[in-house]
């Protein structure tokens, strides 16, 4: 069985992932995570996954502000979208290649476990462009930032998609598409 690609990122009611200067504060300094409920998302997530795509902006701001002592996606292969590839660190993998490629031979690797996309639009568009996408897990919080850097991109072209599930954690909602 092919391995799955996977979309799981949060957004903003209005549509952004980021500050527009790429700061992600809004997820780290708001309790709408908290509540009655444990949100059990991401941790779904990651006993099917073992390896994280994103781009390199998203790994600086993961590794340097939400995590800079304790990188967190240590334990699977992590592939970071770079137009400037450095050396590698263990498991992190520098490159520069098209994504859509990296995908598409990430897919046709034997008894695997699935591939989670992290981020950013520049990673995003060419995939949903490309249909390589399988499945969308977007968690809308509770915010309206009035611009920013937006999870879909002016690259991406029209898509349709179907509705799997909506489930509500604490403040956010979390909606499932297929293709």
């Amino acid at each position: 069985m092919a391995r799955k690609v996977i979309l799981f990122i949060a957004e903003t009611l209005d549509g952004y992932i980021a500050e527009e200067n790429g700061n992600i504060d809004y997820l780290i300094d708001n309790d709408f995570t908290s509540g009655e409920t444990k949100d059990r998302e991401y941790e779904r997530l990651v006993k099917h996954i073992d390896t994280v795509v994103m781009g390199r902006k998203t790994y600086d701001q993961v590794a340097n502000k939400l995590s800079p002592n304790d990188y967190p996606y240590d334990s699977f292969e992590n592939y970071i979208m770079t137009r400037h590839p450095g050396d590698d660190v263990g498991n992190i993998h520098f490159i520069d290649e098209d994504v859509e490629d990296l995908i598409r031979g990430l897919k046709q690797e034997a008894s695997k476990k699935d591939i989670w996309i992290v981020g950013g639009s520049s990673v995003i568009a060419p995939l949903v462009n490309s249909d390589l996408i399988d499945v969308y897990q977007i968690g809308i919080v509770p915010i309206v930032l009035g611009k920013g850097i937006p999870l879909f991109s002016d690259k991406t072209k029209f898509k349709e998609f179907n509705l799997v599930t909506a489930k509500k954690v604490n403040g956010i909602a979390y909606l499932t598409y297929e293709k």
